[in-house]
């Protein structure tokens, strides 16, 4: 008899052994971040200069409407070397400063107690709302009627300026705390006074200064407004006079003067946005 034998099972798989090395995983919490690219900006920028002088040079764009922008630059030399430039920049620049800062200063603190306290809401907010819309160049009349063709007139026609979209800004920015963070702190036994310093402005911190940069936006606005009655010197004032003797160099000189000036305002508030929202990083 013969002997009959199973099939043998095929082996099983031997055991792969395992390693805990720890694997690299992507950090994946900065979406959405913009990343900075330099040099974009500035080749933009000379791109659109270079177009404007080859047009006007071969004649495609009338001198009539846009100057050389090479004619411009030797312009803007001509101002800092005779000395003008300073001489208009600086009582310019202390308009600006000085009717900002009460504006912006009163605006956010009214922003903050609107976003806080009911009361308050319901009294100002319409308030803020009725006197928002109005033209604030419309009202330079009143101003100067009010506070004299001197200083005074251009401090508070800025000042007010600013005030009415930092108040909007601002209790906009309060009230899209996220309201989570805020039960949270009650929740751990929080002050009120704590929640405000540690949930409530932090988060809202983001909208106040995004609001800042409209607000002095329209500072700079009224600034040129406030400068064209009764001033011998400010941007507003050269500004003003070129336009008179239809001298488009002087009148985009400039220009091109309230442009840096805009950047550099822009430039200082993307500062104070990178030292106060560390957090967001």
């Amino acid at each position: 008899m013969s002997d009959l034998s199973l099939p043998s099972a095929p082996p099983a798989d031997k055991p792969q052994p395992t390693t805990n090395q720890p694997q690299n995983v992507p950090f994946r919490g900065g979406g959405f971040r913009p990343r900075p690219i330099k040099g974009i900006g500035i080749a933009l920028f000379v791109i659109l200069i270079a177009l404007a002088e080859l047009g006007t040079r071969t004649g495609w764009i009338s001198a009539l409407t846009l100057p050389r922008p090479s004619d411009v630059f030797s312009t803007f030399i001509e101002l800092y070397q005779t000395g003008l430039l300073f001489e208009h920049m600086a009582p310019s620049l202390m308009r600006f400063l000085v009717g900002s800062a009460i504006g912006v200063f009163l605006g956010i603190a009214v922003g903050i107690t609107i976003g806080l306290f009911s009361l308050v809401r319901a009294g100002l907010v319409p308030l803020v709302a009725a006197i928002f819309p109005i033209p604030k160049i419309a009202l330079l009349p009143l101003f100067v009627i009010w506070f004299g063709i001197g200083e005074a007139s251009k401090y508070a026609l800025i000042a007010f300026g600013t005030f009415t979209p930092t108040v909007v800004a601002t209790f906009g920015a309060v009230d899209n705390v996220d309201r989570t963070l805020i039960r949270m702190g009650q929740s751990f036994g929080l002050s009120w006074f704590s929640i405000v310093r540690k949930i409530v402005l932090p988060g809202a911190m983001p909208g106040i200064l995004s609001g800042l940069r409209i607000s002095l936006a329209i500072g700079i606005i009224l600034l040129v407004a406030a400068e064209m009655i009764g001033v011998e010197f400010g941007i507003g004032s050269y500004i003003n006079e070129a336009g008179n003797l239809y001298d488009l160099e002087r009148l985009f000189a400039g220009v091109v003067i309230l442009s840096i000036f805009g950047v550099l305002v822009s430039a200082l508030i993307g500062l104070i946005e990178k030292h106060l929202l560390k957090w967001r990083s």
